[in-house]
């Protein structure tokens, strides 16, 4: 009991110090919409670089990547290789985001595929289709939040309450704050993720094997399928490299963060956030190295869920003091808040903007829209509470389909910012051949090769948006790309 406590109190004067500073965060520019929802389109490169990488990091750093590296061994590394690879779309994308939003009053998605295929219809779709995609992801922070209080306090505090002290803390903010406070508080919660990520991984392996080099070569020896591909499960390069590929691309899609390039004070800042990037990335390696040191402690007895691995080495196996299962739980509750309070804010702004906005809200003031977006943070984060409360198991599903789905959104993304030839009618067939294709193959007849199966519903994408645009809107010969008008 008198452990429990000590983990509780640590726990909730972070709790304490992350709201503190989130509501700290709220300046005069917030009553307005873009103050409230991209920052007045004026922030950094240090805040910037902690939000996106907030973004990425969710409760999956300290729960799920562990246990992919200790459920299959080497193939999740795809993990960094894809991570590898977002900095090119920040690179490429970002700028030209940015830019369209400063001429053009862009804050979503939405807004620029609808103004850019003059089609509100389209603009709503896509806003649907985040809102529906956001809320299971945002209910997988807070059902991670429950699960985290609730095991490393022995039950003191059982999962609704946990769940609930996590969604609290992060609607209160969100609600105030906006985008100020998410970057104040995504700074303070990256910091304390890095520390306590490399304080683990490192310490652990320490104790148990002597050392990082050590406990690979002792996997090396007895068990060494771990260390080579395919891997313990058989992940094949087709489905590694694929899966790399989808995450890559697909991820630049999320509304969240695409959402961020409209925030960004110039271009110049993004290409500057893209070089550095993959430095958040390096959170992951002794996060994985967690995950690495469960195989051979496990390896009698395998765990029944993977991603409790982390927690059943720092508590049960290492014999870590209260005090560092506090700063354990903090620094994971860090991962999940940080990604929450991005996700809500995103959700509710699309909903009110490019949803309920084109049917309910026309001609509505800024402060009215503003009003109706922080009341829409409190709501859509009550939904995902109770849907936690529910069954979060069958939303992780949800949500590992979404990513299939979420991609083929790429090539109407890629007209708008690019591509000005590409039609609506193109886009939008492409769009919807893709993700038929995809829940298919991913839930009826299988992918072929073993490949990620958002990747054939890509490629089948591309070819029906290619062959739409040469049998119905063929470019005559002489005239310049850039004089085409969508529609």
């Amino acid at each position: 009991m008198t452990d429990s406590l000590i983990v509780i109190g640590i726990t909730l004067t972070y709790l304490a110090m992350v709201l503190w500073v989130g509501l700290r965060a709220r300046g005069q520019e917030n009553s307005s919409l873009e103050g409230y929802v991209a920052g007045g389109r004026h922030v950094g490169v240090v805040i910037l670089f902690f939000i996106l990488g907030a973004e990425i990091f969710s409760a999956f750093a300290f729960l799920g990547a562990p246990g992919w590296s200790y459920q299959h061994g080497a193939p999740a590394f795809y993990i960094l290789a894809y991570l590898s690879l977002v900095p090119i779309t920040i690179w490429a994308m970002g700028p030209r985001v940015a830019e369209l939003g400063r001429q053009k009053g862009y804050l979503t998605q939405g807004d620029m595929i609808a103004d850019h295929y003059q089609s509100k219809p389209l603009g709503i779709l896509a806003g649907v289709i985040g809102v529906l995609a956001l809320v299971p992801y945002l209910t997988i922070q807070i059902a991670g939040a429950g699960l985290l209080f609730q095991a490393a306090t022995d039950g003191l505090i059982p999962f609704w309450l946990g769940a609930l002290l996590a969604f609290v803390v992060v609607a209160a903010y969100v609600f105030c704050s906006g985008l100020s406070g998410i970057g104040w508080t995504n700074l303070v919660q990256g910091i304390m993720m890095i520390a306590i990520a490399w304080f683990l991984g490192l310490s652990i392996s320490e104790r148990l094997y002597g050392g990082v080099g050590e406990m690979f070569s002792q996997i090396q020896l007895t068990m060494p399928e771990y260390l080579t591909m395919p891997g313990a499960t058989g992940m094949n390069w087709g489905y590694f490299s694929t899966a790399v590929l989808v995450s890559a691309f697909g991820g630049a899609m999320w509304p969240h963060l695409f959402m961020k390039f409209y925030s960004a004070d110039s271009g110049k800042t993004l290409r500057k956030v893209s070089v550095f990037y993959p430095l958040y990335a390096y959170l992951l390696v002794p996060l994985l190295f967690i995950g690495f040191a469960g195989i051979l402690v496990f390896a009698d007895e395998p765990l029944v869920r993977s991603d409790t691995v982390l927690l059943r080495m720092v508590m049960d196996v290492a014999n870590f003091s209260p005090w560092v299962i506090g700063l354990m739980l903090s620094g994971a509750l860090a991962a999940a808040m940080s990604t929450g309070a991005n996700l809500a804010h995103t959700a509710a702004i699309v909903l009110v903007r490019d949803v309920v906005g084109p049917t309910l809200m026309k001609g509505a003031s800024d402060k009215t829209v503003v009003s109706a977006t922080r009341w829409s943070v409190l709501g859509l984060s009550l939904i995902a509470y109770l849907f936690a409360l529910a069954n979060p198991a069958s939303l992780v599903l949800l949500l590992l389909g979404a990513y299939g789905l979420i991609v083929q959104l790429f090539p109407m993304v890629l007209g708008a910012l690019f591509l000005p030839r590409l039609r609506r009618a193109s886009v939008m067939a492409g769009a919807l051949v893709g993700s038929v294709a995809y829940l298919l193959m991913e839930f009826a007849f299988g992918s072929p090769l073993g490949w990620h199966a958002g990747v054939w519903a890509m490629l089948l994408n591309v070819g029906v948006v290619a062959a739409w645009q040469r049998l119905f809107h063929p470019v005559p010969s002489g005239q310049p790309l850039s004089d085409t008008t969508p529609q």
